[in-house]
């Protein structure tokens, strides 16, 4: 098996209609939506066995999600490091139904923050993105690092 950085792409639909939304504590909007799902082919036709995901997001809530630093961009570059200029958004709170994963997302009020939210708000559809080092074995069921 190769270890390379994957790249997953699927379209994130906010679960409320964007007035229904919440807000943080400092007033910024929040989305819901589905993050990632498990033991299915997802777009880019890869399997993520539930019990390697769930331990995996379980580490990351216990990390960044915890610590206030699950920092994303609005564009999706190649590297797996977060450009904190072009930050547009924190994770806030993962949980999950059944075998599928779904994600509180707070927009920040950053100039990329500022582009998304907006999108959000003339019901343009964005394309999340995840990325993590995996192995990836012949049939497309990969395994994190």
């Amino acid at each position: 098996m190769s270890k390379t950085l994957l790249i997953e792409y699927a379209t994130f639909t906010p679960t409320k209609r964007l007035n229904e939304g919440a807000v943080s504590k400092t007033g910024n909007m929040i989305v819901s939506g589905l993050v990632q799902a498990c033991d299915k082919p997802n777009a880019n036709r890869r399997i993520y066995p539930y019990p390697i995901l769930f331990q995996q997001v379980s580490k990351y809530m216990e990390g960044p999600i915890a610590e206030n630093r699950a920092l994303g961009e609005l564009d999706h570059p190649e590297s797996s490091v977060v450009n904190l200029k072009n930050v547009s958004h924190n994770i806030v709170r993962l949980w999950w139904q059944g075998k599928d994963l779904y994600g509180d997302i707070e927009i920040l009020p950053t100039p990329s923050g500022n582009i998304l939210k907006e999108l959000f708000k003339n019901r343009v559809l964005f394309v999340s993105q995840i990325k993590a080092e995996e192995k990836c074995n012949s049939g497309g069921v990969a395994f994190f690092k």
